[in-house]
């Protein structure tokens, strides 16, 4: 039978009962021989690879895992491009339909949309691909493992291994792996399973419980993807203030902001929010009106919501925060 195949080149349109083991970690990516001479490829409990979406992630990981000494046998590749990308990064790697990339596997990588997710899950059931004591990761933030169900009643060992990194397709993405946290849940059997495999690609696995992955998830894309657009925008409003280099402009304040928050949190709030300057601020919604109403718009939202964590941390005396609040009133 077919498997629809759900795409895997996802982010090429910007430009993740008894257990076989894994053998112990290993160095990570990058690590050549081990102690006394020993080669990754010699290592007891090696694993046939298989990887369901051949895009940015799946590559990557797929090319960790082949460093640590497991060996990539096939992967599901649609587009030219992510062909090309499996020649380049898992040479040797046979390309495959999907169910055939499953059966041939050990470890099964499936690397697809968030939203394809449960369809090829069920989709692979539903083609009768054997999957039986096999190592099914999925690399999405969203879900745990639950999203995995139809495959683990099937027989397959579920993990859910999310790489917290963006990635480029440039050739640095798996040196990217090296001491970046992955969100992993698993079956407390699976555990350490989970765990040596991030460990293998040089990562540093953090438990996320089943009900917790959409906040989780939320906490990251709201962080990483929204930091970009605020970025963008900043520099944009720049350029529109005159500023023929914005990008070299903001380099050291962002860079300095961004520093403070993850080390001082609330503490390394600077601006006029945090001194409850409300003409300023009140001046900056004007001339922002003036600009781009959804720049307005974003700014009271975050200027808002700014005030509200400044006055709950005590740095804002509760007066200064009601002017400010009238000044940014609607």
């Amino acid at each position: 039978m077919h498997v629809r195949y759900l795409p895997e080149d996802w982010n090429e349109k910007m430009d993740p009962h008894g257990t076989p083991g894994p053998a112990a970690p290993g160095d990570g990516p990058g690590d050549g021989y081990g102690a006394a001479g020993e080669r990754p490829e010699d290592r007891p409990a090696r694993l046939s690879v298989g990887v369901v979406g051949a895009g940015r992630v799946g590559t990557a990981l797929g090319a960790a895992l082949s460093r640590a000494g497991h060996r990539v046998v096939a992967a599901a590749a649609v587009s030219e491009r992510s062909r090309v990308r499996v020649a380049e990064r898992l040479p040797g790697t046979s390309v495959a339909a999907p169910q055939d990339v499953v059966a041939a596997a050990d470890l099964v990588l499936l690397t697809v949309p968030d939203d394809a997710l449960p369809e090829l899950a069920a989709g692979l059931v539903g083609a009768g691909v054997p999957v039986t004591g096999k190592l099914v990761a999925h690399t999405s933030g969203r879900y745990g493992t639950a999203v995995l169900d139809p495959l683990t009643r099937a027989g397959a060992l579920p993990l859910a291994l999310h790489p917290v990194m963006t990635f480029t397709g440039r050739s640095d993405d798996v040196n990217r792996l090296t001491g970046i946290s992955f969100g992993v849940t698993a079956p407390e059997p699976l555990r350490p399973v989970a765990e040596a495999l991030v460990l293998e690609m040089g990562g540093e696995p953090v438990a996320i419980p089943e009900e917790r992955r959409p906040l989780y998830h939320a906490a990251l894309a709201g962080g990483a993807n929204h930091l970009v657009t605020l970025v963008v925008e900043s520099m944009g409003l720049l350029r529109e203030a005159g500023v023929a280099e914005p990008g070299r402009m903001l380099g050291p304040l962002l860079g300095a902001a961004l520093d403070n928050a993850l080390r001082l949190g609330l503490d390394g709030l600077t601006g006029p929010v945090a001194r409850g300057d409300a003409g300023t601020v009140a001046g900056h919604v004007a001339e922002l009106a003036k600009v781009s109403p959804e720049s307005r718009r974003a700014y009271v939202a975050l200027a808002r919501l700014t005030a509200d964590r400044a006055l709950g941390a005590g740095l804002l005396k509760p007066e200064d925060a009601e002017r400010l609040l009238e000044a940014l009133a609607d």
